[in-house]
């Protein structure tokens, strides 16, 4: 399907809905409740307890980047970050085709310039550079426009052999606006980024692994699980220790060296005041496994 196809399915869908602000959270289902509503647009779940897995459920747009779906998208991250069981999150896309087909070109043609930049369209994803646990990307299928951005700001991305990425907004007469010209610089150098976003083209899972934006591919039914091992495997180890790390590396992403440098540095000092640091250096010295408290 072309990158013009893409966007005319998703233009075919429903506008969205806001979402409702009552009911409470239960346990984890096909449609959980949270404090700030119910989700008809995202689908969350744990896999034994330590794993919390979000999926984007507009299957019929493409799983297309929507009002609605981005405020679930936010309260399902929210909840997982307060859930302390949670170690590790999984990000993916429902359906056979898309991860994520991009923002919603229906709901954001509707803008000019002064309601753009007075109610700064698509500048409320400072939120999900906030979450502290590891994050990975499932990427089962298209990842284009915001899509793409959106596995960029994620912390691993595993994709199906399938999956196709793209930066595609050239096409719209724009630019990418979730941060797609800076991660995407960042990840694969300024002169593929440069032909990426100019041209719009599509690249592949394979290209995407090659280029270093993607960190393994796998056959799509086994994409899941996958993502799930690792996720299992990060949340084997000690929580804080995760996110001192996942910290750690952002600020490498972010910073000089010598500012690098100096904040691992004070990272690896911290971990010497939890509990989990002493626990996991005590196993090494008995020769046992660690019994990680998570503090």
């Amino acid at each position: 399907m072309s990158i013009s196809g893409l966007f005319r399915s998703a233009l075919r869908t429903p506008a969205c809905r806001l979402p409702s602000r009552s009911s409470q959270l239960f346990q984890p289902a096909q449609t959980r409740f949270f404090s700030s509503g119910t989700f008809e647009m995202v689908l969350t779940e744990k896999k034994e307890g330590a794993v919390g897995i979000v999926t984007l459920n507009r299957p019929k747009a493409l799983n297309a980047l929507c009002g609605q779906l981005c405020t679930e998208l936010e309260a399902a991250f929210k909840e997982f970050e307060k859930d302390t069981e949670v170690r590790a999150i999984i990000l993916t896309g429902s359906g056979e085709k898309a991860f994520a087909a991009g923002a919603d070109i229906k709901e954001m043609s509707q803008h000019d310039y002064s309601s753009a930049f007075n109610r700064d369209l698509l500048g409320d994803w400072d939120w999900f550079r906030r979450v502290r646990k590891p994050v990975i990307a499932a990427v089962n299928g298209f990842a284009l426009g915001g899509g793409c951005e959106l596995a960029a700001m994620c912390d691993i991305i595993i994709a199906a052999d399938s999956a196709q990425f793209g930066q595609p907004e050239i096409l719209l007469g724009t630019i990418p606006g979730m941060g797609g010209t800076q991660r995407l610089t960042r990840a694969v150098g300024k002169s593929k980024a440069m032909e990426l976003v100019l041209t719009g083209r599509k690249f592949s899972a394979a290209e995407a692994e090659q280029m270093g934006f993607v960190s393994k591919v796998v056959p799509k039914d086994g994409l899941m699980e996958e993502a799930l091992g690792l996720a299992k495997q990060i949340a084997a180890f000690s929580g804080v220790a995760s996110m001192a790390a996942k910290e750690s590396v952002n600020r490498a992403y972010e910073s000089s060296l010598a500012e690098g440098l100096i904040f691992e540095k004070r990272a690896f000092h911290s971990t010497f005041a939890t509990a989990d640091r002493l626990e996991g250096m005590t196993a090494f010295v008995e020769k046992r496994a660690a019994n990680w408290q998570h503090k």
